[in-house]
């Protein structure tokens, strides 16, 4: 069975286009028709059960119950009578004899989120239940069988927790057959305006609420936002801002206000191409010039996803944007247009930056932040709003060399 991964995107409802998320989708199209424990592994808010009901929707058991289990919320006290259903009369309250999670979920997929919080007595249990399908009812000898596929979440380092004798190894290792990992927001900042828009959407249309968009500006000043909750507190902090600024089209001024002291201090100082103080005014000047084409390559790129992607209504202001094809500014840069640095490396001679297309652009920008962060490639891939994975993507892209000293 093979699955088509942009067909599963567009099923699963999973939003980006960033390499880390192309993986998880990958990775998902490969294990969901194999009946496989999964575990999928993440920070708080990345979005773990969205994948797991993707692994289910694209599995051979999609027509048979998906169970959620928020193990975290369940009670010490009564999480195996939940589990594993009770017998009537076992303890105070029981009433009646009642179906466990595991009964429910017969011949379909249980999702047990925050596997982590689970007790040890359970996780006995739950280990029987992965390698024999076999368990009881709480207060019952009768020893009874399921056909589900279990997939687990957790936002902690499980392998610690092993460690720290706080959770079992055997069911640790039996968990982690197949592992997804999914990467946090910041590690993903290319995915923020498509999630941007998806949530301004669904919200407005459900509540009757005028959307005429966010500027390139307050999407790029997102990205620089660390966003410790995730995609979760992306979403609560889109409904937030269109319900304070009805009507209005959001700018960064109104992104930075809404969100407050939890933005760092001049968040906007590091975008894109970093300028080098104490250098000649001309190429102090180059170097912004170079810093606003490549913010303006961004910005189109941007409004071209989102206009092919017809996810925003048609508008004046959306129908007055021009698409640009990549690589249409400007024209190819000549050989004599080029010099080679102390290093050894090609650049861009800075009075040739003028016949520079959208890739030598790109390119161009890459290379001097390199250089300028000394080849620290997290700093640099911050700096130009993009994940590391991107960056070394476009390192090879490019054909860049893996050692970019800094210019002194």
């Amino acid at each position: 069975m093979i699955i088509d991964v942009d067909r599963l995107q567009k099923q699963s409802g999973i939003i980006g286009t960033s390499d880390g998320i192309r993986q998880v989708l990958e990775m998902i199209a490969q294990i969901a028709p194999v009946d496989i424990s999964v575990l999928i592994t993440g920070e708080s808010g990345v979005g773990k059960e969205v994948v797991a009901k993707a692994i289910h929707k694209a599995s051979k058991r999609s027509n048979e119950p998906l169970v959620v289990v928020n193990c975290g919320a369940i009670p010490v006290g009564i999480i195996e009578s939940e589990l594993f259903g009770h017998k009537k009369g076992s303890f105070t309250g029981a009433g009646e004899d009642r179906k466990g999670y595991f009964e429910e979920g017969n011949k379909g997929t249980i999702f047990l989120d925050e596997i982590g919080e689970t007790p040890l007595e359970t996780q006995v249990k739950l280990l029987r239940v992965l390698e024999s399908g076999e368990f009881m009812r709480v207060g019952e000898a009768k020893t009874r069988k399921t056909d589900v596929r279990i997939i687990t979440a957790t936002n902690k380092d499980l392998g610690d927790l092993v460690k720290k004798e706080q959770f079992r190894q055997d069911l640790y290792y039996r968990l982690k057959t197949v592992t997804v990992d999914l990467p946090a927001l910041r590690d993903r900042v290319e995915d923020i305006g498509a999630l941007v828009e998806r949530f301004a959407l669904e919200f407005t249309r459900s509540n009757d609420i005028l959307y005429r968009g966010f500027i390139p500006d307050a999407i790029r000043m997102m990205k620089q936002y660390e966003w410790p909750g995730n995609v979760r507190e992306l979403k609560n902090f889109v409904e937030k801002i269109l319900v304070l600024e009805k009507g209005e089209r959001i700018t960064a001024e109104m992104v930075k206000d809404n969100l407050g002291d939890g933005f760092p201090p001049n968040p906007m100082e590091n975008r894109a191409l970093p300028v080098v103080v104490g250098q000649p005014n001309d190429k102090a000047e180059i170097d912004l010039i170079l810093r606003q084409l490549f913010l303006l390559k961004q910005d189109t790129e941007f409004i071209q996803k989102v206009l092919m992607s017809g996810s925003i209504p048609s508008s004046s202001e959306a129908n007055s944007f021009q698409i640009l094809e990549q690589g249409s500014i400007g024209i190819s840069i000549p050989d004599n247009s080029m010099e080679i640095s102390e290093d050894g490396h090609r650049l861009i001679r800075d009075d040739a930056i003028g016949d520079m297309n959208l890739s030598d652009l790109e390119r161009e920008a890459i290379t001097r932040s390199l250089r300028y962060f000394n080849n620290n490639r997290r700093k640099t891939a911050k700096s130009l709003g993009m994940s590391e994975r991107t960056l070394y993507r476009k390192i090879e892209e490019y054909g860049l060399e893996p050692k970019i000293k800094r210019r002194k």
